[in-house]
């Protein structure tokens, strides 16, 4: 008894610091949401497939000078896609509009492509291209 007096005196202990750290001592588990699994394999396939953004946008241009490039570098940058169709611009325009907007995709780690006659589709890192559209003839 003398013992817990000097310890008491010495360190002494509020009863309601007991309490909280009693409370504190708790464990409290976290609930656990319900695992759903896929009931087919046409489900699970559409699971991993990505998810398109709902504020993606696609922009279409048909620019008639090469001014209008930095308008589309501007979309770009603002993780848009773009078709452009440079068939309004003279031959040595379209390039020079082709060469920029490769810049600025190149610049966004996106992607440049051709869809169609003097059609390019340009698009950020955000926005991903699957498939493949075949621009030869095939009467030929």
């Amino acid at each position: 008894m003398a013992f817990e007096k000097l310890k008491n005196f010495i360190a002494p202990v509020d009863e309601d610091d007991d309490e909280e750290y009693e409370e504190e001592e708790e464990e409290v588990t976290p609930v656990q949401q319900p695992v759903t699994k896929p009931v087919s394999t046409y489900e699970s396939q559409k699971t991993t497939v990505n998810r398109i953004p709902t504020d993606a946008q696609m922009v279409l241009f048909e620019p008639r000078s090469f001014e209008e490039a930095e308008e589309i570098a501007r979309h770009l940058k603002q993780r848009r896609a773009c078709v452009v169709n440079l068939h309004r611009l003279q031959r040595e325009y379209a390039q020079r509009t082709i060469d920029f907007l490769t810049g600025v995709v190149f610049a966004l780690d996106g992607t440049i492509q051709k869809i169609g006659h003097n059609v390019i589709l340009c698009t950020p890192k955000s926005v991903s291209v699957d498939g493949v559209i075949s621009l030869e003839n095939d009467d030929d």
